[in-house]
């Protein structure tokens, strides 16, 4: 029963959040906001929506170790599986802005989490707002950069959306709204079923199953465009992601509830690995071949991912 719970638990996520997108963009496109904003604000916050749902309902559940251990293990995720496993199929170029500005700004973060975390033992409101500000700062400098031409932004705005209607995006936004709402219900109840039926804290099911499950929608996309030699994603995006789930998901979900740090192994253990798997990249790009995450690189990242759940799920 715990096991279809998550199931349908990520089924309605990810159905809620893609009408979410939908019905975000298509209302941003009623307002005339340019394509090239909602590609870096209105797209980004939505597609981070299930990750900020599971946190906030985690957090309001006192289950403050499935709140950090979604965003921490989804960040893991999104280098050593997602990336891992993309630059495997087809090697990837590395964006000219990964040493200038998102890897230092992901760096930054990843920092602070471990800094707030370890000084007072939880996210206050306080500490959720210097988030939001810094993830205020980001976007408004890619804006920036973005106009100046500096910076590539993702095609995911998709036009006919300015022909929706607006009883449509309504429609879309009710389904978007009550399938995030009941897919991180479920999803949080089945993790917390599954912990206790196989003996194993939520921080493990939540560091592990529920990030892998949340990043299956990327992953699935990036190793489809990868087989047919499509650029489907970048280092950027997947910094970038690493980015918004930080400074978005815990900023907000800390700003309506303070998250406590329950397991000390989320300092010891989780937070260690996260961090890990950010800095790993920059030594990655200097080695043969230059700027590329070629394919004994992703191999690399991949089986370094296989270890982090086989220690993981030893404890």
């Amino acid at each position: 029963m715990d096991i279809f719970l998550v199931i349908i638990g990520f089924i309605l996520l990810v159905v809620g959040g893609e009408f979410l997108v939908r019905s975000s963009v298509a209302l941003s496109l009623k307002f005339n906001i340019s394509k090239m904003i909602i590609g870096l604000t209105v797209v980004s916050f939505a597609t981070s929506a299930p990750e900020l749902l599971v946190s906030l309902q985690a957090a309001l559940s006192d289950l403050s170790d499935i709140s950090l251990g979604n965003v921490i293990g989804s960040n893991i995720a999104n280098i050593g599986l997602v990336l891992g496993l993309t630059a495997i199929i087809s090697s990837m170029d590395i964006d000219k802005d990964f040493l200038k500005f998102n890897w230092p700004v992901m760096m930054i973060l990843s920092g602070l989490l471990y800094l707030f975390l370890y000084t007072g033992g939880e996210i206050t409101r306080i500490e959720g707002i210097a988030l939001l500000i810094v993830i205020t700062i980001f976007i408004l400098v890619l804006i920036r950069k973005a106009m100046k031409g500096e910076v590539e932004v993702a095609d995911e705005v998709d036009e006919s959306l300015t022909q929706t209607t607006g009883i449509k995006i309504i429609l879309w936004l009710l389904i978007g709204g009550v399938g995030l709402y009941f897919g991180s219900e479920f999803l949080v109840l089945g993790a917390v079923g599954i912990a206790e039926s196989l003996e194993v804290s939520e921080r493990v099911i939540s560091v592990t199953m529920i990030a892998i499950g949340t990043s299956i929608p990327e992953l699935a996309a990036s190793v489809i465009a990868a087989l047919k030699k499509e650029n489907g994603i970048s280092l950027g995006n997947l910094i970038g992601s690493n980015i918004f789930n930080i400074a978005s998901v815990i900023g907000i979900t800390a700003l309506i509830q303070p998250i406590f740090l329950q397991s000390k192994e989320v300092l010891t253990n989780d937070m260690l690995w996260m961090i890990g798997f950010s800095f790993v990249l920059l030594p990655l790009v200097f080695l043969p071949k230059k700027n590329t995450i070629s394919r004994y690189k992703g191999l690399f990242l991949f089986l370094a991912y296989a270890v982090f759940l086989f220690l993981t799920f030893s404890e």
